[in-house]
């Protein structure tokens, strides 16, 4: 399938997939991306490392991964705003990534591997120019 004739929410969950594998070196094994109305969450399954589901099982390594998803993604997601922007239309207000160090979840990476993004956009999209939900397993 072309670029053209992917949704948005395709096209999408292709961009945070190559993101998350350009900065972790980890290819998560699916993507899932939902919108409604100015939110955008991008679920990405398998994105945890063997390390790092490992570290996860305990309260001190599960803040370790927290700790450096945060910071990963904190300081790399400018990229992927500006791809979201690019192809949704709309600016991207905020986003954020957290962990439960408590279950070792990561809202960005869950001890299964899970990670989720939410981005909260500068207004709503129009509801004409994405599906409702997107999942693109590898």
């Amino acid at each position: 399938m072309d670029q053209a004739t992917l949704t948005m929410t395709q096209q999408i969950a292709r961009a945070a997939s190559a993101f998350e594998h350009q900065r972790t070196g980890h290819a998560p094994t699916g993507v899932t991306v939902v919108v409604n109305e100015d939110t955008l969450v991008i679920t990405l399954r398998g994105g945890l490392s063997e390390v790092e589901k490992s570290l996860s099982r305990c309260q001190q390594g599960a803040a370790q991964v927290q700790g450096f998803h945060r910071l990963l993604f904190t300081s790399s997601s400018e990229s992927l705003w500006q791809e979201i922007t690019r192809i949704t239309g709309v600016a991207v207000r905020e986003a954020t990534a957290e962990v439960d160090s408590a279950t070792g979840a990561v809202f960005h990476a869950f001890t299964t591997g899970t990670i989720v993004q939410v981005f909260l956009m500068a207004h709503r999209l129009p509801a004409e120019s994405w599906s409702s939900s997107d999942s693109s397993e590898r």
